[in-house]
């Protein structure tokens, strides 16, 4: 008679096993991370944007205003053997076409950054105050947002730059005052869904200053779908600012803009069509990134929008 074979059945021996049965932690993060694989992309253009427009001084090979009428509408090396040393050609004033796309970034995302962050602290507050408060303040701001909704931007814009003046700190306040709406709005519906959870009520019944209830309870558990709106409104900001430069109501020459340099090249789209292409298409590689991280963390944060 053979003995029966045994298993251990010990603390250790079943630690061991699930040990073997569950998943590694390593597995878990390369899963996730396949998940958001488009938001990763994402990050990662974003970082060479990121990179480029700290690192522009070091990486660009030109001074981006320096003028050399002899080499003007130089093509670049890739579509000639001998670019001159211009990475990218030089446009019509012979200015290195490579440095102005390099530090037409560290304009770009400044702008879409700082007037994301106006449009951030404006929207959140008034919608927190609306939310919470309600009666006429909810009215007000209701009112406020609709009508801010249905003016046009392009006519806030002109009206703050004729009368401001085109500088980089006014297209900030005009792409500013004209985005934060939407925060305003999702901040307003959420806060009134959260007014009357239990741990906000248990915070009122406990005496707490509204104050307090507004930003330690209550934006707290905010801070998800706002981070997602502003990673996507910096994407349309960029847009924005883009436009008003194109149309000249944004930065001005010789400033490096993406938008400037668009519209310096439009003369010369059917002969030179590198000098509205290369930085349109920086334009499209930085509205790419920022719109899957924005994604990505949508997905990250709502389990329901969660695929597999």
């Amino acid at each position: 008679m053979t003995a029966p074979t045994t298993t251990d059945t010990g603390p250790g021996g079943v630690a061991a096993e699930e040990a073997e049965r569950a998943p590694s932690r390593r597995s878990i993060v390369l899963a996730r991370m396949w998940q958001l694989r488009m938001g990763v992309l994402g990050a990662a253009l974003l970082l060479v944007l990121v990179a480029a427009a700290v690192f522009a001084p070091y990486i660009a090979t030109h001074d981006p205003y320096e003028q050399d009428i002899f080499n003007r509408l130089t093509e670049p090396a890739f579509l000639a053997d001998d670019a001159d040393g211009h990475l990218l050609g030089t446009d019509q004033l012979g200015r290195d076409l490579f440095s102005r796309v390099i530090y037409g970034a560290r304009i770009s995302l400044m702008i879409g950054v700082l007037a994301v962050a106006v449009s951030m602290v404006i929207g959140v507050a008034l919608g927190l105050l609306a939310g919470y408060l309600g009666g006429w303040v909810d009215a007000v701001v209701d009112f406020s947002v609709n009508a801010m909704l249905a003016f046009p931007f392009i006519l806030l814009a002109m009206t703050l730059v004729i009368v401001l003046g085109a500088s980089m700190e006014n297209i900030i306040l005009a792409l500013g005052l004209s985005g934060w709406p939407i925060f305003a709005r999702v901040t307003r519906i959420e806060t009134m869904k959260l007014r009357d959870q239990e741990f906000v009520l248990a915070a009122v019944a406990q005496g707490l200053g509204r104050a307090r209830i507004l930003f330690k309870h209550i934006l707290a558990n905010l801070a998800a779908p706002v981070l997602v709106i502003g990673t996507v409104e910096i994407a349309r900001a960029i847009i924005r600012e883009t436009f008003l430069s194109f149309l000249g109501l944004g930065i001005q020459p010789p400033t490096p803009s993406w938008g400037l340099m668009l519209a310096e090249g439009r003369d010369y789209m059917l002969t030179v069509w590198w000098l509205s292409t290369l930085p349109g298409f920086a334009i499209f590689l930085a509205a790419l990134g920022i719109n899957l991280v924005g994604d990505a963390l949508r997905d990250l944060f709502d389990p329901r929008m969660r695929k597999g």
